[in-house]
């Protein structure tokens, strides 16, 4: 669970932002990080504080995971590494995962949605699709991977109850 948000900004708004913050600061060096963040949330009108502190802190959860989160992008999008994306896709994804694999606050369909949104708005012509198409990729993995973690873990407490019976 994530910081619960309550702020007058709409949630899709917050996200946008978010992912703004994570397309500019792709390009920014880490030692100016927090002074650029903060020269962001300054020039957003009618920013509370409780969504200024949401959005800092969804922008370094995304941050904190870019290795897990890249590593996911990577295996989901075939013949494609994350150093090929374009850069407003690759941003609109690392926030779309990040909601995907760590934050059960946010239903996956509305992530993707969500992702597909932004896309259509700050992408190329194909970036909707290529958007659909990556997180369906990291969905299906993603899925797949609980199951196999949910078998494993079942499989070791039967074998415990059999071991423990003999």
């Amino acid at each position: 669970m994530f910081l619960k948000w309550r702020g007058k900004v709409n949630r899709r708004k917050l996200r946008e932002h978010l992912f703004k913050m994570v397309f500019i600061f792709a390009f920014t060096v880490e030692k100016d990080m927090e002074e650029q963040k903060n020269l962001y949330l300054d020039g957003i009108d009618g920013l509370e504080e409780k969504d200024r502190e949401y959005l800092m802190k969804r922008y370094d959860a995304v941050h904190d995971h870019i290795p897990e989160i890249d590593a996911a992008l990577n295996r989901a999008a075939k013949g494609w590494k994350t150093s090929r994306f374009a850069s407003s896709d690759l941003a609109i994804l690392r926030v779309a995962v990040y909601e995907m694999l760590f934050d059960d606050d946010i239903p996956e369909k509305v992530a993707i949605n969500e992702a597909i949104e932004l896309a259509k708005i700050y992408g190329g012509d194909d970036s909707p699709s290529f958007v659909n198409g990556v997180l369906g990729q990291v969905s299906r993995i993603h899925r797949k991977a609980a199951e196999y973690a949910a078998k494993s873990d079942a499989e070791d407490s039967d074998s415990g109850a059999v071991s423990k019976e003999q």
